[in-house]
């Protein structure tokens, strides 16, 4: 039903348009505009995505070198107990920084351990009962000072972006374009003449907060609690580490062919997606037209919510969809089989533009980690706690540490 809804039409117009949930700080770019904005900078977003390497080799070869600093990161705890939030979350981060910037950052880069720390911040805010209540009195709270004034104000992540398109601007050569930001200057330069043009700075800022939010903690969330997932159920870790020694072996690098003859690690990568569900409820959506839809009349200006969470736990779509059970997306034979229930990326027209990236980072850097180390929990499997820390516009997985013992 969620599937179905974003394909319904109304005089050739899409029936919901997002609203102003997180309008505070998305009045403008690709993620949470409407209308010819939106149309604008979503297919150039996607033009230059996939003109940078989104689905093709190059990138390919990005996040394999990528997954070669992270398991450094990793040898250097030397077995020891850490916590792989933020190792995580720079590696994600630096696959979505070199196509927005043109190069990675050292894990060690202190503007960069600052700019993950404050969108590892962005995500906790929203999903406190503060963001909640703001959510649906926004209206009334707007005209009331206090700190909801700023609880979507992300200026620090702002000003870090800022600079770095002044740092473009002041070595940009439109012949040859780095990176993002050099392509959408070169569009302002085209347009510099329409007074109604999108390509304005405005829309590059947040454009490219669009992608840092949604290009790292999505990620790099899932990871974590991909982990905690595998050490809670050391079987399964077996076995896809099995698969992966008997496909690739201990010294290739993984690539994104492999996933193909790797039924079971794709199983449990798409089972760590459903339990973890790190976003229930998808994009707030806004009815623009009064519309029929299954025998319900929703009238035009009513907010919806879509909850993608009760998709991914839909008792009529997964086996025991409260438990971690990789056989979800397996058929009898062992192969891998997909489920029109498992929409972790959305669906229809909003649909996440970064997911064949996400799908190709999480296999890459998935498989690279479990070919080189053990994963152990400090304690014992069956005390694992899988409970989120917050949940609300968003899951936080629980604190832990690990042990990444080399194989």
């Amino acid at each position: 039903m969620v599937r179905h809804s974003f394909y319904v039409y109304h005089n050739g117009a899409t029936v919901f348009s997002t609203c102003h949930v997180i309008s505070l700080l998305f009045r403008s770019g690709m993620g949470f505009s409407n209308g010819q904005r939106w149309k604008e900078m979503r297919r150039f977003s996607l033009t230059v995505l996939r003109n940078f390497g989104m689905g093709k080799k190059s990138i390919e070869e990005r996040i394999q070198e990528e997954a070669q600093f992270l398991l450094e990161e990793f040898r250097n705890t030397k077995g020891k107990p850490c916590d792989p939030t933020f190792l995580l979350s720079r590696a994600f981060a630096n696959i979505i920084c070199s196509i927005a910037f043109g190069n990675r950052f050292d894990y060690e880069d202190k503007e960069f351990q600052a700019l993950m720390v404050m969108a590892n911040k962005f995500f906790w805010e929203m999903s406190t009962s503060w963001a909640q209540f703001y959510d649906m009195y926004a209206n009334y709270l707007n005209y009331i000072p206090g700190i909801h004034n700023k609880l979507y104000d992300c200026m620090d992540m702002k000003l870090f972006i800022a600079k770095r398109i002044k740092k473009n601007q002041e070595t940009f050569d439109p012949n040859f374009p780095r990176d993002y930001i050099d392509c959408f200057l070169i569009q302002m330069e085209k347009e510099k003449d329409n007074p109604h043009s999108e390509f304005i700075m405005k829309n590059l800022e947040v454009n490219i907060l669009n992608l840092i939010l949604g290009g790292t903690e999505t990620g790099s969330s899932t990871m974590r609690y991909g982990f905690l997932l595998l050490m809670k159920y050391p079987e399964v870790q077996a076995k896809v580490q099995e698969e992966i020694d008997r496909v690739i072996g201990p010294n290739r690098v993984p690539n994104a062919e492999d996933r193909r003859q790797m039924p079971y690690t794709d199983a449990v990568i798409h089972e760590v997606q459903r339990c973890s569900d790190v976003l229930p409820m998808d994009l707030v959506h806004m009815v623009i037209h009064d519309t029929e839809f299954r025998g319900y009349h929703i009238p035009k200006g009513m907010t919806v919510y879509p909850l993608l969470s009760t998709v991914l736990h839909d008792p009529t779509m997964f086996k025991s969809p409260n438990a971690f059970n990789p056989e979800n997306f397996l058929d009898e034979n062992g192969c891998f089989k997909k489920n029109d229930a498992f929409v972790p990326f959305s669906s229809g027209k909003r649909i996440c533009p970064g997911e064949s990236l996400a799908r190709m980072e999480l296999f890459l850097f998935f498989t690279t980690i479990l070919q080189n180390f053990q994963l152990k929990s400090l304690v014992p499997p069956e005390d694992i706690d899988l409970t989120p820390q917050m949940s609300g516009f968003y899951n936080i997985p629980p604190f832990y540490q690990l042990c990444a013992i080399p194989r």
